[in-house]
C-alpha cells in the first residue's frame, strides 16, 4: 500500500466528474492515506462539501475565507500535501494551471505546491483536442506535472471519445504505479524466509524452537514498503505480513522451507534468511503416535541441509544476507559463517541479552560486512530493527558489482 500515510490534497474543479470524487475519496482512505478536499465555487455545484468532510474525516475548504471570516491558509495546505490531485481537471482550471493565475484557492495551492501533482483532465472530445488545450497539458507536463490520461467513452455533450476523466480505480491504480517505480527497491525480487521450522517425531509431536516470525515477517513488510517484490518462506507462525502484494509460502519442516528457497533463489536478487531453521530432525518419523510405555525414550537425530550454506555456493550475483544467534561468542561466530556461507553481510544478535532473540517484541544487532566491519544498534522494536537492516542492504545493494 504504497499510498499508506500519504497526506494527499484532492482539489475538485467544476466539470461533472466531480460527482465521481467522492468514491476517489473513499478509495484513498481505503489505500490508507490522510486525504484533505479543497473546492472550487463551480465544483459545489456537482458535490458537496459535506459529503466529501464526511469521507474524508476532514474540513473541506472552499475559500480563502470561512463562514466567521479566518483566513484558510492555501500555503499551509500545500506544504502538509505529500500528493497533490486535481480531478477533474476542467479546460477552464488547465489553462489557469499553465498561465499561472490565480482567483481562486484550487489554482492558490497549485501554485504553493512543492509536492508531485497529479491531474486528471475532463472535457469534452473537442475541447480535449483543441491546439489550446493541448499546448496548455504539455505546459503543465514540462512543469514536471503528471497528467492521468482522460479516458474514452460517452462524454455529457453525448459525443463518444476521449475526454472522460479517469475513472477513480484508475486513478488511485495509476498514482500507485508511478510511486513504485520511484521507490528504491522497485523491480527488485526479494526473498526472505522466516519462523521456526518444526520437525516431525510422529504424527502429532515435533521439535521445534521458540523463534515467532516476527522479525522475518517485520523485514519482508519493509521491503514490500519499499517497492520490492517479496516472496516470504515462512514456517509456522501466528504472525502474517501486513503489505498485501507479499507472496507467502507456508511451509512446515525444514525440508520444505529448503526445497522452497532453493525454488525461489534463482529469480531473486537479494536473499535474507532470517529463518531458525532445525540444525537436526528425528531419522525416522514414526507413523503413529509412540505410547508412553517406557521409561525413556532415545531419539537418533540426523543434520538437516543447510539452507544458507547451500545458496552461498550457488549464488551468482544475488545479495545474500544471513542471521545469526547465539548465546555466546556471538561476533566470533557470526565471522566465521559469512566467510564459510559466502554472504555479503550477517545480522548478529545474541539470544541471551534482554529485550533480543526469540519470543520478544524487540531486538539488538549488529550487523558484519563482508570485510568484517561491525555496525552497531541499539535496542529497537523489531519493525525499527527492520528498517536498519533494509537500510543496510539498499547500502550494499548500490555498492554491488
Amino acid at each position: 500500500m504504497v499510498l499508506k500515510n500519504k497526506h494527499i490534497l484532492l482539489a475538485i474543479t467544476g466539470g461533472i466528474a466531480a460527482y465521481k470524487c467522492a468514491h476517489l475519496v473513499r478509495l484513498l482512505i481505503k489505500e490508507g492515506a490522510q486525504v484533505k478536499v479543497v473546492l472550487t465555487k463551480s465544483a459545489q455545484d456537482f458535490v458537496t462539501a459535506k459529503t466529501l468532510s464526511v469521507l474524508s474525516k476532514n474540513e473541506v475548504v472552499t475559500d480563502f475565507f470561512d463562514s466567521n471570516n479566518n483566513w484558510n491558509n492555501h500555503v499551509a495546505l500545500a506544504e502538509w500535501a505529500d500528493i497533490m490531485i486535481v480531478a477533474p481537471l476542467t479546460a477552464n482550471t488547465l489553462s489557469k494551471f499553465a498561465n499561472g493565475l490565480c482567483d481562486n484557492l484550487v489554482s492558490a495551492c497549485y501554485l504553493s505546491a512543492k509536492c508531485p501533482v497529479f491531474v486528471a483532465p475532463a472535457m469534452d472530445l473537442d475541447m480535449y483536442k483543441h491546439p489550446t488545450t493541448l499546448k496548455n497539458l504539455k505546459t503543465l507536463v514540462s512543469n514536471k506535472n503528471t497528467i492521468i490520461p482522460a479516458e474514452h467513452g460517452e462524454l455529457a455533450s453525448g459525443l463518444i471519445g476521449e475526454g472522460r476523466m479517469a475513472e477513480p480505480e484508475h486513478i488511485v491504480d495509476f498514482i500507485s504505479k508511478i510511486l513504485c517505480k520511484q521507490l528504491p527497491f522497485s523491480g527488485k525480487k526479494i526473498l526472505v524466509n522466516a519462523g521456526p521450522t518444526y520437525e516431525a517425531i510422529d504424527p502429532v509431536r515435533f521439535i521445534g524452537n521458540r523463534s515467532s516470525g516476527k522479525m522475518g515477517i517485520a523485514i519482508a513488510d519493509e521491503f514490500a514498503k519499499l517497492g520490492a517484490d517479496v516472496t516470504l518462506v515462512l514456517g509456522p507462525s501466528h504472525y502474517l505480513p501486513v503489505e498485501k502484494s507479499i507472496k507467502t509460502i507456508a511451509v512446515e519442516s525444514s525440508e520444505e522451507m529448503y526445497k522452497a528457497c532453493i525454488e525461489q533463489f534463482h529469480n531473486a536478487d537479494i536473499a535474507i534468511l532470517s529463518a531458525a531453521v532445525a540444525d537436526y530432525k528425528p531419522e525416522i518419523i514414526q507413523p503413529s503416535k509412540i505410547k508412553k510405555k517406557e521409561s525413556s525414550l532415545t531419539l537418533n537425530l540426523v543434520k538437516t541441509t543447510d539452507i544458507l550454506e547451500t545458496l552461498g555456493k550457488i549464488k551468482t550475483n544475488q545479495i545474500l544476507i544471513g542471521f545469526a544467534l547465539e548465546t555466546n561468542n556471538l561476533i566470533e561466530y557470526a565471522k566465521e559463517k559469512i566467510k564459510k556461507k559466502n554472504l555479503d553481510f550477517i545480522v548478529a544478535n545474541s539470544a541471551s541479552e534482554k529485550g533480543s532473540g526469540f519470543g520478544v517484541d524487540t531486538n539488538k544487532i549488529t550487523i558484519i560486512d563482508k570485510h568484517n566491519n561491525l555496525h552497531n544498534f541499539e535496542l529497537k522494536t523489531k519493525q525499527a530493527v527492520a528498517k536498519d537492516i533494509v537500510q543496510f542492504t539498499y547500502k550494499t545493494l548500490k555498492n554491488h558489482a
